[in-house]
């Protein structure tokens, strides 16, 4: 990336997606794996991940006759490495160097709609098509290449982008034309053999890293364009206020400030400079006066809110038998509070309105969904809004982004030719961004005489964990604007996957078993996506719950689950991460001390994970230190070893944030938790001292995406060690110090 100064960069070089960072490792040289019997794919057949959506290849990979190598995908880097994984995926099934490919990702002007970045979906989605789209581009042009020899395919090779073998050598960029590329996925290429990767299975560093480590421009809030102005949103104190008085002429004479931007109770500020901007907000505050709002229940009785507000009631797995000689009985309620994404960096983005036509960029997980919101809001044709995705500081989820580029749009409309960066202060995106659901379970299972669980009744009440746009109506700007949208009615996602309801059912083979969701869209507070959904919560239950029957049955955790789980690859991660933990044997080195363990899959058809936690109490400060973490995963097919171990590492530190300290604060009048003070985080002395990934490599089978399998299975095993360390088992999140201390040392 080229610019006169680190944070001055081209409106050009954005638009056209340059910048991407690339590195070199040499691919040998062997011959390509064809299969001549391969035929062609029914094509009424479902086609690998999003080439579904997208089946021609040109949607995917583009070869230029200089021999250039693009490739797209419509998944977005959020800092779980995916740029590099795809990256790797493309090199390989090319066969050329990773420094030839340009990879370009998420952006409605040039890449394919992959929905949302979300849900552990990007390697089963995008890397299944590139994996086959790649291969299939490959095989198309050894052919050609055959074709023009008068050989067959079989006796040739490729070598970084050049077809060998024959009398001549051809170049990837000689063999193809206009049209070349652009032809529907035929399933020609077979089945790739594992045994032949070079690229894929490799640590390579990732690209997405240098310019974070080093301080060059790597997320939207480094976004400079030339001209560019800023802009800060004034919010209402609390949901629903309305803009009763504002006095526009005491800001509009600010130093600096351009313009004034208000339509219905959305007020926003733009100055030439950020700092003029900040000013002109804090004017704004005080000279606007809002009327009415929601009131917000009272924090103590959230949970029993959510239990007497109308749901969406369905049983949604049961199975036969159960009863059997039911010798004891055992119930459990858990809670888990509302819960931020709490981004490092607050929700940002640029917007540009130029000859009728908007660009936006944004850290949208949903360039296109983002679109299509952006379109109504605006009353613009889709076609005439681009959105481009740039990485923000900190996601995972449906945070403010989203509602950040719906400022920018709006904003922009009102200074056309000018771009205008619209950057959200810390109060705004704590009090604004649509927050993880409060939820509460109620479990219940009866032990027959020889310790085995004989019946299971498990109810989950939740809040919507999915509000995404969607509609205008589904960001912040619509719903202030003169004329507001309507928000989209919240739907829970469906098993298998599900919503609030994710994780739910036991992966045990359990008889009687009875699982019900109460699904409520009664909203109290704003709720959407937060990484996991209701999988951290219903693991967290789930395993605590296991290891509570466990407990009464007189069984070893680990030994108990192993004999439930039917499915042999669970097993072996269990018993790889009892393993490499040590549980057999481990003893506390102290009073205090405890160990423990839960396993998930996430999803119950993604990858696999267990978790084991060796952690210490204080009592007397109600602190609780996590000395050791091991983990085992299984995500099938590994493209980057060290990709998976991040994620994992990355899971179990957020997941102990969660557990330890986080929950929003709220009051009937408004949100409390507005700066880091009022909503903690894991802090650096706090991150576990030793974090032990096992990653368990299925050459050959699907992607089963790594980002969320972590997060319950964490929970849950320091529960669970609270309970061994302590003996008192804490079922309501977060495990504060101030919990700990009036439950440890009451009164």
């Amino acid at each position: 990336m080229t610019s006169s100064s680190p944070l001055d960069i081209t409106r050009r070089d954005f638009i056209a997606g340059a910048g991407s960072l690339t590195l070199s490792f040499a691919l040998p040289s062997h011959a390509v794996a064809q299969s001549e019997e391969a035929g062609v794919v029914d094509q009424t057949a479902e086609l690998p991940g999003s080439l579904a959506k997208a089946p021609l290849l040109d949607s995917w990979i583009r070869i230029g006759s200089d021999d250039t190598v693009t490739v797209f995908t419509g998944k977005a880097e959020l800092g779980q490495g995916i740029r590099t994984a795809l990256l790797q995926v493309a090199a390989e099934m090319l066969q050329v160097d990773a420094s030839r490919v340009d990879l370009r990702t998420a952006d409605t002007g040039q890449t394919p709609n992959e929905g949302y970045t979300a849900a552990s979906h990007s390697m089963e989605e995008s890397g299944a098509a590139l994996l086959n789209a790649a291969a299939e581009v490959r095989t198309i042009l050894v052919k050609r290449a055959a074709e023009q020899l008068g050989v067959a395919a079989s006796t040739l090779s490729v070598e970084n982008g050049v077809v060998k073998g024959g009398e001549r050598e051809f170049s990837y960029g000689e063999l193809v034309s206009d049209d070349t590329l652009h032809v529907r996925y035929q399933g020609l290429a077979g089945r790739p053999d594992p045994e032949r990767y070079t690229v894929i299975g490799r640590s390579l560093p990732r690209t997405d890293l240098a310019a974070k480590l080093t301080g060059a421009p790597a997320y939207v809030q480094d976004l400079r364009l030339p001209g560019m102005v800023h802009a800060r949103v004034v919010r209402p104190p609390v949901y629903g206020a309305r803009l009763e008085a504002f006095d526009a002429a005491a800001v509009e004479a600010l130093p600096g400030v351009l313009i004034v931007v208000r339509n219905g109770n959305y007020l926003a500020v733009v100055a030439e400079g950020e700092y003029q901007a900040v000013q002109a907000k804090r004017a704004a505050e005080a000279a606007t006066r809002w009327a009415g709002g929601m009131t917000l229940p009272e924090r103590s009785e959230i949970y029993d809110v959510l239990k007497r507000s109308q749901a969406q009631v369905g049983v949604i797995h049961r199975t036969d038998g159960g009863t059997r000689n039911a010798a004891r009985r055992i119930s459990a309620t858990y809670t888990r509070p509302f819960q931020m994404h709490s981004s490092i960096g607050p929700s940002c983005a640029v917007g540009l309105f130029e000859d009728g036509r908007l660009t936006v960029w944004s850290h949208t997980q949903g360039v296109y969904p983002d679109r299509k919101a952006i379109a109504e809001l605006l009353s613009m044709e889709e076609d005439d809004v681009r959105v481009i995705h740039m990485p923000g500081a900190g996601c995972y989820g449906h945070n403010g982004a989203d509602d950040a580029a719906g400022d920018a749009a709006l904003i922009a409309r009102a200074v056309p030719g000018r771009p205008v960066r619209v950057q959200w202060m810390r109060e705004d995106e704590h009090a604004w961004e649509p927050y993880g659901s409060a939820m509460t379970v109620e479990a219940s299972a009866s032990l027959d005489e020889s310790g085995e669980i004989a019946d299971w009744t498990y109810d989950v009440w939740s809040y919507p964990h999915s509000t995404r746009p969607g509609g205008a109506g589904n960001l912040i700007a619509g719903n202030l604007v003169a004329t507001p949208f309507s928000l989209s009615p919240p739907v829970n996602i469906p098993q298998p996957a599900g919503g609030g309801d994710r994780n739910s059912v036991p992966p045990y083979d359990i008889p009687g078993a009875r699982v019900t969701k109460h699904f409520v869209t009664d909203l109290t507070l704003r709720v959407s996506a937060l990484r996991g959904l209701g999988a951290f919560m219903n693991v967290f239950s789930l395993e605590s719950f296991v290891d509570e029957l466990a407990e009464a049955a007189g069984r070893d955790p680990v030994a108990f689950r192993l004999a439930m789980l039917p499915d042999p690859r669970a097993k072996e991660v269990v018993s790889t991460a009892a393993e490499s933990f040590g549980w057999d044997g481990w003893k506390a080195p102290s009073p205090n001390h405890g160990r423990g363990f839960a396993y998930a899959r996430y999803k119950n058809l993604a990858a696999y994970c267990a978790v084991a936690i060796e952690l210490e109490v204080t009592p007397e400060t109600g602190l609780i230190r996590i000395h050791r973490a091991v983990a085992a995963s299984d995500s099938g097919q590994i493209v980057n070893p060290d990709g998976v171990r991040n994620q994992i590492e990355g899971g179990i530190v957020q997941s102990a944030s969660w557990t330890l300290y986080e929950q929003v604060l709220y009051s009937p009048e408004r949100i409390e938790s507005r700066d880091w003070s009022n909503y903690p985080i894991l802090r650096f002395d706090a991150v576990p001292a030793s974090v032990t990934v096992v990653p368990i490599d299925r050459p050959g089978e699907q992607f089963l995406g790594t980002g969320e399998c972590a997060q319950g299975p964490t929970a849950a095993a320091i529960a669970n060690a609270v309970r061994d360390a302590v003996g008192i088992r804490i079922r309501d999140l977060p495990y504060t110090p101030d919990r700990l201390r009036e439950i440890l040392q009451p009164a």
